[in-house]
């Protein structure tokens, strides 16, 4: 049986202070959520140490929003994975959009990442999906293949199952577009497609795949109804502990 998970990612948001309340909010709203659903949360880095702290003894997980591609060094301004793990996360976030418009991150570079990331006992939540001109070009399907292909395959069945695929329609972050259910559906069920090609239809049937894009209370319902949508990775709907947690109980 595949997880059902819920992860919030907030991004470049939230002041210690502020992202301490957000967490408290989400693990006393939490309480009443039934087993059927994993909950995560991915507060910037100078939040995690406290943000540990207020998950302690809930059922929310923490998670970075990305790492360092090198195990430790001269390297300024960079986390690495043991940072993170010493500030209890269990899972980071690696190859989200932003960071590949942004920051200019390679699939070679994300090979680096998620290699660290599994060697220091992380769960890896890896983002694929297209932007508007890509989508709109019908190249959709191509893109997500060659970004599950070109870092994914890298790894071992085995290592594939600490891993979550979080596809995100770049055109509908942000942009209060939302890819309908029929679309969504229709790329997840390519993407466990793809896995169950290279590692077999059991590795993919287990694995867990989040819908990114504009998920809200109000469509999550409908989204998480599609056999192939395993949850969601939340962007602004998760600053708000009520709409994330309204999001959760939408299985």
């Amino acid at each position: 049986m595949r997880k059902n998970i819920v992860a919030g990612n907030w991004k470049m948001n939230t002041t210690v202070a502020e992202g301490l309340e957000l967490a408290k909010a989400v693990v006393a709203q939490s309480k009443d959520l039934g087993e059927n659903v994993s909950l995560v949360v991915a507060p910037p880095f100078t939040h995690l140490v406290s943000v540990a702290e207020a998950l302690k003894g809930s059922k929310v997980s923490l998670s970075a929003q990305n790492c360092a591609d090198k195990a430790s060094g001269a390297y300024t301004g960079e986390v690495s994975v043991d940072m993170l793990v010493s500030a209890n996360c269990t899972y980071t976030i690696l190859g989200h959009s932003e960071r590949r418009e942004y920051y200019g991150e390679t699939d070679a570079k994300l090979v680096e990442k998620v290699k660290l990331a599994l060697a220091a006992n992380l769960s890896v939540i890896f983002c694929v999906g297209e932007n508007l001109e890509q989508r709109e070009a019908g190249k959709h399907f191509d893109v997500v293949k060659e970004q599950v292909a070109n870092v994914l395959f890298n790894f071992t069945a085995e290592e594939l199952s600490k891993i979550v695929i979080a596809y995100e329609p770049v055109w509908a972050i942000g942009t209060g577009k939302t890819a309908t259910a029929e679309q969504a559906q229709e790329i997840h069920a390519f993407i466990r497609s793809v896995v169950a090609e290279k590692f077999g239809a059991e590795v993919a049937d287990n694995m867990t795949i989040l819908y990114g894009g504009s998920c809200k209370p109000s469509n999550a319902k409908e989204l998480f109804a599609c056999p192939d949508i395993d949850g969601g990775l939340i962007g602004g709907a998760a600053l708000k502990a009520e709409d994330f947690i309204a999001i959760a109980k939408s299985f």
